[in-house]
């Protein structure tokens, strides 16, 4: 079968709510990945940073293999020997008291909300019914029917109202505005320290750690989502690290098990994930012993081989590379270690068709919101394959 073999059938048969470029991939290693004609290409979004360490990284590979022909699946009615270590080597690691493994970044996201809600009833003692949580504009959490429900983006809310209530919308990167929507009703504040589906929007300096002072002060739990931006994506494990907080809550996923396996985290102080008892809540394959073992080797080849360092030094590299660039189109470059954004002024005609046209040239990244093109990388690209990559963006940055 060839390529539009291929497309022929997921056209055929699949549900149309993505709108993919027509490369059909069919093997990865490291940074490039190949498709079903054989053309190789340079995977600059890292399958929405779900794969910091790199497609088929050799040690998880083994480790997952290795699991799957002892022991996959138990559920949580009993007890299995991946999970105790992975539960204390996740919480040393990231300096938490108490994790909660889902699978997904959305199963996590909706897990803290009803955390956060059952703590506000018993500890806070908000009146029955009346929790409020906030978030931001332009936020992306995942795609429930709650999370979508206080998203500000309209496509992602048309059509499947009504909406859980209890959410209020604030300005992203605006501390003030949080702290005056605060109540005594407000029972969390919800915020991605770098909105990435938006369009990697970077908050001013000093914003996590004004919002950590706020919620401190009001007795609010402060949930940040680094399903993206955790893990060395922005050049620390966290990226809450850059301005020296802890959150009460942080939500980890994505590349928790290096793209093997859907893994996602809740990491916690005790007394808010304490809220919950026995049969409050659950997940039949959270937790389960393939999972912590992938998660567990993903997790150590991060460190270990240096791949949060790596990713603070190509993110700068490469940023300040791009801002040579002398082209008409750019508007703006901004990120984070190997997070980054290029913002293309509205006259360029939008951000797909030089996603397409870079393709075409061997490299594989994404639009977001239009008018932005995303550059995230696997954590272990090196300098050689920047530039190479550089070649390339300059080139139909300037020719198109």
């Amino acid at each position: 079968m060839n390529t539009q073999d291929y497309i022929k059938l997921e056209n055929e048969y699949g549900a149309t709510n993505y709108k993919p470029l027509d490369v059909v991939l069919t093997r990865g290693r490291g940074v490039w990945v190949w498709d079903v004609e054989g053309n190789r290409y340079l995977d600059c979004l890292s399958a929405y940073s779900a794969v910091n360490q790199g497609h088929c990284h050799p040690r998880i590979a083994a480790v997952m293999r290795e699991q799957a022909e002892k022991l996959t699946l138990t559920s949580r009615a009993f007890r299995n020997d991946q999970l105790g270590p992975f539960y204390g080597e996740l919480c040393e690691l990231t300096h938490s008291h108490t994790a909660l493994p889902m699978n997904s970044g959305a199963e996590a996201v909706e897990s803290c909300i009803k955390a956060v809600r059952k703590w506000g009833y018993q500890a806070k003692k908000v009146p029955d019914g009346q929790a409020e949580i906030i978030v931001c504009e332009n936020n992306f959490h995942g795609r429930t029917v709650t999370i979508v429900g206080f998203s500000t983006e309209p496509q992602y809310r048309n059509g499947y109202a009504p909406f859980t209530p209890g959410f209020k919308i604030i300005p992203f990167g605006d501390a003030q505005a949080l702290e005056k929507a605060i109540t005594s009703n407000t029972v969390a504040f919800l915020v991605e320290p770098i909105q990435g589906e938006a369009g990697v929007i970077v908050p001013p300096a000093g914003y996590l750690k004004e919002v950590r002072r706020i919620c401190t002060q009001h007795d609010v739990i402060l949930m940040t989502d680094e399903i993206q931006t955790g893990l060395g994506r922005t050049g620390r494990l966290l990226d809450e690290e850059y301005e020296g907080i802890e959150a009460d809550l942080t939500v980890i996923g994505k590349a928790l098990s290096g793209g093997f396996y859907p893994v996602s985290a809740v990491l916690s102080n005790k007394e808010v994930l304490g809220v919950f008892q026995p049969g409050d809540h659950g997940s039949t394959f959270g937790g389960n012993p393939l999972a912590c073992a992938v998660a567990r080797m993903a997790l150590r080849v991060l460190v270990e081989e240096g791949m949060v360092e790596n990713s603070a030094r190509m993110g700068e590299y490469l940023m300040v590379q791009l801002r040579r660039i002398s082209s008409p189109y750019i508007k703006e470059i901004r990120g984070r270690g190997l997070l980054v954004g290029m913002e293309l002024h509205k006259e360029a005609g939008g951000a797909r068709r030089f996603c397409q046209a870079l393709m075409g040239e061997g490299l594989l990244c994404k639009e977001t919101h239009e008018n932005v093109i995303r550059f995230a990388p696997p954590l272990i690209i090196q300098q050689d394959d920047i530039d190479w990559a550089l070649e390339r963006i300059e080139r139909v940055l300037t020719t198109l």
